[in-house]
């Protein structure tokens, strides 16, 4: 796992190497990929955005990205220009959404087989005024010096729109430039060359890249109809500017705290009206979101064991997603969840799951019978000494970081242990996650039973819900710890088993119940 992908990276740069000096050349650059579609938004504060963001909204797509327009150290975007998860605030250092969030997800959601990209722009308060070139520094002169150093954010100059132009001739080296979103205006609401000056931004920034407006769609959106500013120049936009079009804001809130910007629920509903005229010009259906399903069609029984592999089905959708793979390679190579990337090997006892990263994790559909503390199990191997996981129930963690035991022997991933918590669970279905918090480890199944319930020969015989909930009684044979037979009793539940192996043993300790169908461990007191 670990060792091998180590190896095959080395194996890659030394023949890299060879080649290179072989052939005494470097080999070209990649070509641009077709299928990631790149889109430059701006405008002033509501295409910022202003709403704070909520857990949805950080939710990492890795088909969802953006070309870094500041420099954010506590987000991991060191470099200008470069791709990075487009997570909140996709224009700024802060933590608001804004009408680029949600069209990115919605636009990658309808386009399953391709990647959006966003190059995000955007100045609170600023005029067209200031993203016309010609114009720019004449109006920077004058005005206050908030809106200056606003704009130097961007472009040390406050040539704003020379950035967007810089950060998308770099993007067209990775892939194409397939539309602008613009959201402006409230602060030009005298000025009647506003078209005009809107088509000329978009069309010098066209002319720069060498594209044409005919295959690039343009999307604006309406301003905030409560609002101060609103009027119908936006929705008129389309009959002056080529393959324009407009998202409407009707029906959206404001923040309740000013004139000017919508509020978070409206900044979602209207980043997917963006995306819906977006797909529209580019001749896309939006795709319906579905949620995710369990992989054999019915929920996991709690109490009850969960094979690994088994995780659920993906929906279709932000927020749907069943699993997170770091590359889309099957390690594992058996094609048992073709398609998925998630690395699945067959051993001895039947699939596993290994090869797993930190930060992956995968998610199935459960169904807890009682609410109540159960003994949580998994089955684990590792040749690693930090590798862990950690389990959580609807987005709340049901365990701390649990650490995987390293096996003796170099490379050694056959030998499982059994790990184990206490977990305290609300009754229904519930959606369970296992998260890798250490890497290089692999998984084979988890098992949930009642706090007497642990594992015995290997947890292959762990007791089947049957004995915690049955309606009839069964036969047990009682054996103590050194495998002396000490009796047979008959019990419908673990309280009756726990009191009729207690009239065969005359001191109290950990005994072995085994059933025709089942084993488990009774302590008596």
């Amino acid at each position: 796992m670990g060792f091998f992908k180590q190896l095959s990276r080395f194996t890659s740069v030394a023949c890299f190497a060879a080649g290179f000096i072989a052939f005494g050349t470097a080999p070209a650059e990649a070509a641009p990929d077709p299928n990631f579609h790149i889109y430059i938004a701006y405008g002033q504060s509501n295409m910022g955005g202003t709403a704070d963001a909520q857990s949805a909204d950080k939710a990492e797509n890795p088909r969802f990205k953006i070309f870094a327009s500041q420099k954010c150290s506590g987000k991991g975007r060191n470099t200008i220009g470069e791709v990075y998860p487009a997570v909140p605030s996709l224009f700024n250092c802060g933590n608001t959404i804004s009408i680029a969030d949600w069209f990115g997800r919605t636009m990658a959601d309808s386009m399953p087989d391709v990647t959006i990209g966003i190059i995000p722009v955007a100045v609170g308060g600023a005029s067209i005024k200031l993203f016309d070139q010609d114009q720019y520094a004449s109006y920077l002169s004058t005005a206050e010096d908030w809106l200056k150093n606003y704009a130097k954010e961007y472009a040390s100059d406050g040539n704003v729109t020379k950035t967007i132009i810089d950060i998308a001739k770099k993007a067209q080296q990775v892939g194409v430039i397939k539309g602008f979103i613009f959201h402006q205006g409230e602060t030009d609401g005298g000025y009647s060359d506003w078209p005009k000056i809107v088509k000329k931004t978009r069309d010098d920034i066209l002319k720069a890249l060498d594209m044409s407006s005919d295959t690039v769609p343009f999307v604006a959106g309406e301003l905030l109809r409560s609002g101060c500013c609103y009027s119908d120049r936006v929705s008129k936009l389309p009959n002056t500017m080529d393959n324009t079009y407009y998202a409407s804001s009707e029906g959206l809130d404001g923040n309740g705290v000013d004139r000017y910007h919508f509020g978070h629920d409206a900044y979602v509903t209207f980043g997917k009206r963006y995306a819906e005229q977006m797909l529209k010009a580019i001749n896309r259906a939006p795709v319906v979101p579905e949620p995710q399903k369990p992989f054999k069609d019915k929920p996991f029984e709690i109490p009850g064991k969960i094979e690994a592999e088994d995780f659920d089905i993906p929906g279709v959708g932000s927020g749907n997603d069943s699993y997170s793979e770091n590359d889309s390679e099957d390690h594992g190579g058996t094609n048992y969840r073709e398609g998925t990337g998630v690395d699945i090997y067959k051993k001895a006892t039947g699939y596993i799951v290994g090869y797993n990263q930190e930060g992956e994790w995968l998610e199935y559909t459960v169904n807890v019978k009682e609410a109540g503390d159960y003994t949580f199990f998994a089955a684990v191997a590792s040749a690693n000494e930090t590798s862990g996981f950690q389990m959580s129930l609807d987005g709340k963690n049901i365990t701390d970081v649990i650490s995987v035991p390293k096996n003796e022997g170099e490379d050694n991933y056959d030998d499982y242990n059994k790990v184990k918590e206490n977990v305290n669970l609300p009754a229904g279905e519930h959606i369970l996650r296992f998260t890798v918090t250490g890497s290089w480890m692999d998984v084979d199944y988890f098992v949930f039973g009642e706090d007497e319930i642990v594992c015995v020969d290997g947890c292959t015989d762990f007791v089947r819900p049957a004995l915690s909930h049955a309606t009839g009684a069964e036969s047990y044979r009682i054996f103590d710890m050194n495998g002396n037979y000490l009796g047979e009793v008959r019990a419908s539940g673990m309280q009756e088993l726990r009191a009729s192996a207690k009239t065969l043993v005359k001191n109290g300790g950990t005994f072995i119940a085994k059933s025709k169908n089942s084993s488990t461990i009774v302590r008596v007191k």
